[in-house]
């Protein structure tokens, strides 16, 4: 409704690599990633694979717990609430701008890890194809990652060999 994992990114920056520096900028994006191939929520993934860096399975499986259990249980309160409200115009207003904010929000993240990430022309490049493939080719995110990842390795290959 607002933005789905992508609306996601802030918070779990903040959360994950600015307060409780369970992972770096670079493992989050790393996660991220990987959740996006992975069955299942985003935030969830993560959240499991953060708990299994830190505890193991037993991590995984209370990290995993603690996100989705409230979740869960604010759901089922806000639907059970909002769905009495959902024709009152104030209440499309407010869904307008939340999912305003949530663009802002994600384009700040995307603003700020592309500064820390794009730092060399062998990741700009894959950075713009990766952009052009999401602009004119409807392909999906899994593959998208998966032939990106396989161009970066090319192109990290052909700079320690070439380009020392």
């Amino acid at each position: 409704m607002f933005g789905g994992g992508a609306a996601m990114l802030p918070i779990l920056k903040a959360e994950i690599v600015d307060k409780r520096r369970y992972a770096t900028a670079d493992e989050l994006i790393d996660l991220y990633s990987i959740s996006q191939c992975t069955p299942g929520i985003i935030a969830v993934n993560i959240a499991t694979f953060i708990g299994y860096k830190l505890r193991g399975i037993s991590g995984a499986a209370v990290a995993t717990l603690g996100v989705i259990t409230p979740a869960i249980l604010i759901i089922i309160t806000i639907a059970s609430i909002l769905s009495q409200f959902m024709d009152n115009r104030y209440v499309i207003y407010a869904f307008s701008g939340i999912r305003l904010a949530v663009v802002a929000l994600i384009i700040n993240v995307v603003i700020d890890l592309a500064r820390n990430n794009i730092k060399h022309w062998g990741k700009t490049l894959v950075f713009i194809g990766t952009f052009i493939f999401l602009l004119f080719v409807k392909i999906s995110p899994a593959l998208l990652v998966i032939i990106m990842g396989t161009g970066a390795i090319a192109l990290g290959e052909l700079q320690r060999r070439y380009f020392k």
